[in-house]
């Protein structure tokens, strides 16, 4: 439910309190998922490579009165990660929330595919997060309400022709997701999944064919701000026995 002044999700504080760090933050699904989980009363950091939409970011939305600020980070680099950890060690002493948003996609056929191409989509798709997990652990064990969210797709499961490196590092991050999960949960850290289908972000805006639409039930991409209100409640107390498993917002594609 959004205020239609303004576009800022109704307030609903579950949050309150509660420091989140989204990758991949300064557009596209994560700038949608920093409004929301701001609204809902958490701090957020967004942390991107696109530094002046990033700002541009921020700058908008702490406009609407919200509290998000950002960060420059490169999801394959381990000292990124670490300055990260160390800005909001230095602040709050904890992490409440991640989520590994971050990453890119190109089309290509598998035997068109080179190795530089495809080490480059899973270093920032998968070891980004990886990375994200590893290096976050610390804080996320300082919280009382340790929540993870890592943003996988419908063809981590399915496939699709052309999408042999997203595919393969979305599969990779719902392996990642449970195997986490199970790691963590005696920390009190729950770990899940998103599984969108097709979204309206910068990064699908040339595809082909419309992508998935034509495939996909209700026959429309779904708006960001519909993957937020997924994210805000996985990382809720109202999740609080939610952990390990994925959570499919993909309009019916998977159920043809």
């Amino acid at each position: 439910m959004t205020n239609a002044e303004d576009n800022v999700p109704v307030p609903s504080q579950r949050l309150a309190g509660r420091v989140a760090l989204i990758t991949g933050g300064s557009r596209g699904q994560g700038a949608a998922h920093a409004l929301r989980l701001a609204a809902d009363g958490a701090v957020v950091y967004i942390a991107d490579v696109l530094d002046e939409e990033g700002a541009r970011t921020e700058e908008e939305l702490r406009g609407k009165g919200l509290d998000v600020s950002y960060l420059h980070l490169d999801v394959t680099d381990p000292a990124g990660w670490q300055s990260v950890r160390d800005v909001l060690e230095a602040k709050f002493g904890r992490l409440d929330i991640l989520v590994n948003n971050a990453g890119i996609v190109h089309v290509r056929d598998l035997v068109d595919e080179t190795l530089q191409a495809w080490n480059r989509l899973l270093a920032v798709n998968l070891t980004g997060a990886f990375l994200g997990l590893k290096t976050m652990i610390p804080l996320l064990r300082a919280s009382t309400s340790g929540a993870v969210v890592n943003t996988s797709s419908i063809f981590g499961p399915s496939g699709a022709v052309g999408y042999a490196a997203y595919a393969a590092s979305k599969a990779g991050m719902l392996g990642l997701t449970r195997t986490a999960a199970l790691e963590l949960a005696a920390d009190g850290i729950r770990v899940n999944a998103l599984v969108p289908g097709g979204v309206s972000t910068p990064l699908n805006a040339k595809e082909p064919g419309q992508g998935v639409v034509p495939e996909t039930p209700m026959k429309r991409r779904a708006d960001p701000a519909e993957l937020a209100a997924a994210v805000a409640y996985l990382v809720s107390d109202d999740a609080s026995f939610v952990t390990g498993t994925e959570l499919v917002v993909d309009g019916g594609f998977r159920a043809r």
